[in-house]
């Protein structure tokens, strides 16, 4: 089971970014590869620190793990709700690169303003964007859960050049500002010591290689628009503003960067007879004055097969009568909600002669006269529609 991230960083759950950086800059520099030479248990402490920070430092990221816990960051877990799918596991590389986004340079040396500490920056290759989807669903799929065919627009990597931006025969030439290293140093000196300063070469943007012949299908680019068309599979019991991140399905990176993330956003179909409250769902049931009185069995809809429903003698509107398990699946937990059923008594609007003498005749009878209307009799009606 992996360890909660608030815990690896020992910071609250309540933590502002500061306060996550902090405690995060204080684990990397005690555990870093460079202090630690040969040391498996400080290098698996250096991942694990930068893993939780990579998260928590990152607010959508933050906001699924606190919702969903490490499924819905992990990026291993393919196909289901909450993660980011089938992209490549956190290693140590990836690591020490994101440790260098936030505090820089290569070695510790350069993190104390000092010499020494091995050049571990390189060039970088910078991701692709990601992609927003929305994606509606009706209730009956929400139900069971359904795999959707998804066509999206992309940059996808050009097909004349293989994604690296020159021309067919030519290769990328190594950056003769950086030398390939991707970064660019620069020492300042006062009488406080020195500082070292690193940051991406301004050449090549970091990616420690100057294209010269441009492939003239991309201009350079590495990528193209096209259009593919993706597997989804969508869980039982999702709700609008859910949405369901696939890492690795968004645009391609230029020259060579890898994909960024699709995000697809969940919106409900509107139904012509439910309505959707969390869990449960609301049908309106209209039944006749013979049925509120003398009670019933009906068949009422449930979004899979029909079930015969009891309707009790003297029912009034308003009432709501519960149909367990027959409502919408718990995405976080087993079982599903109920189906509500509310009743309305229908009235007729026109009544053959026939039909009027048998209402005329039931108004004279006592017993089908409303209660007065006193505090007695609102209370009911209170109740009533409180269900």
């Amino acid at each position: 089971m992996p360890k909660d991230y608030y815990e690896v960083l020992g910071v609250g759950r309540d933590a502002d970014a500061a306060a996550i950086k902090r405690a995060y800059r204080k684990l990397a520099l005690a555990n870093h590869p460079d202090r630690n030479p040969g040391d498996k248990a400080a290098e698996e402490r250096f991942k694990e620190a930068t893993q939780a920070y990579e998260v928590l430092s990152d607010e959508e990221k933050r906001k699924r793990y606190d919702r969903f816990g490490h499924a819905g960051v992990d990026p291993n877990m393919g196909g289901g709700f909450s993660g980011g799918f089938g992209g490549p596991g956190f290693d140590l590389h990836d690591a020490l690169r994101r440790f260098m986004e936030d505090f820089g340079g290569g070695g510790l040396g350069d993190i104390f303003g000092g010499g020494g500490g091995g050049q571990r920056g390189g060039p970088r290759v910078q991701a692709g964007s990601d992609l927003q989807l929305k994606l509606a669903l009706t209730l009956e799929e929400i139900s069971t859960g359904v795999t959707k065919k998804l066509k999206i627009r992309r940059l996808d990597p050009c097909k004349e050049c293989g994604g690296s931006g020159s021309r067919a025969g030519a290769e990328p030439k190594v950056c003769a500002t950086c030398q390939g290293q991707g970064q660019v140093r620069q020492v300042q000196r006062s009488v406080f010591g020195q500082f070292v300063n690193v940051g991406p070469c301004p050449t090549c943007r970091g990616e420690g290689r100057v294209v010269s012949d441009p492939c003239p299908n991309c201009q350079g680019e590495g990528r193209r628009k096209g259009e593919s068309t993706l597997s989804v599979k969508i869980p039982a019991g999702v709700s609008t503003g859910n949405y369901i991140p696939l890492a690795g399905q968004g645009n391609v990176g230029p020259r060579g960067g890898p994909r960024g993330d699709l995000i697809i956003f969940v919106q409900e179909r509107e139904h012509d007879k439910f309505e959707r409250h969390g869990e449960h769902l609301l049908l309106d049931l209209p039944i006749s004055f013979s049925q509120a009185a003398l009670g019933d069995q009906v068949e009422v809809p449930t979004l899979d097969t029909p079930v015969r429903l009891k309707i009790p003698a003297g029912i009034q509107s308003g009432k709501v009568l519960r149909v367990r398990g027959k409502g919408m699946p718990r995405i976080d937990d087993y079982g599903r909600g109920d189906l509500l059923v509310r009743i309305a008594v229908w009235t007729p609007q026109q009544l053959s002669a026939e039909e009027r003498k048998l209402f005329e005749a039931l108004a004279r009878c006592k017993g089908a006269q409303p209660p007065s209307a006193g505090k007695g009799f609102f209370d009911k009606v209170r109740h009533a529609f409180r269900g």
